[in-house]
């Protein structure tokens, strides 16, 4: 099944329980691949990896959102970032916690060869890859040059 097809059952599902705010991260899911399937040599399919792009672009605007919303005391729309990130982490894969990331970031370093922060680059290109959809790119990041500066 695939995404768009999973976020057309969960509309329904929340229209007839009356869910709200389950509703509008939904609608807000469906209204990015539509965009995305309509953009110039998408040829009306959205592959599995633009999806979790997608998807992880929609949390990525909705955390920003909230950190300003959260500066000004707005708790009205913190609370609906909140909700919206909430439905639409639930169609990414597992995020890894920071001693995983940990893991998994030293066994890159050791296969690039890396050694000093003059390496983060090369190490950030393979993290990103390897960790798509399971990390966030600032927490990766982060931990990188932690590891680096050891």
């Amino acid at each position: 099944m695939s995404l768009e097809q999973k976020v057309m059952e969960g509309m329904k599902e929340a229209m007839k329980a009356k869910d709200e705010a389950r509703l509008r991260g939904l609608r807000a899911i469906k209204a990015e691949i539509i965009k995305a399937k309509t953009e110039p040599g998408a040829g009306g399919e959205v592959s599995a990896d633009v999806e979790l792009k997608l998807l992880q672009k929609m949390v990525k605007q909705r955390k920003d959102a909230l950190e300003i919303y959260q500066q000004q005391s707005r708790q009205d729309l913190v609370q609906k970032e909140q909700d919206e990130i909430d439905v639409i982490e639930k169609f990414l894969p597992a995020q890894l916690s920071t001693e995983e990331l940990k893991a998994e970031l030293q066994q890159i370093i050791a296969e690039t060869g890396a050694s000093s922060a003059a390496d983060m680059g090369k190490v950030m290109g393979a993290a990103t890859k390897k960790l798509a959809g399971r990390a966030d790119g600032k927490a990766i990041s982060a931990a990188v040059k932690e590891l680096l500066a050891k």
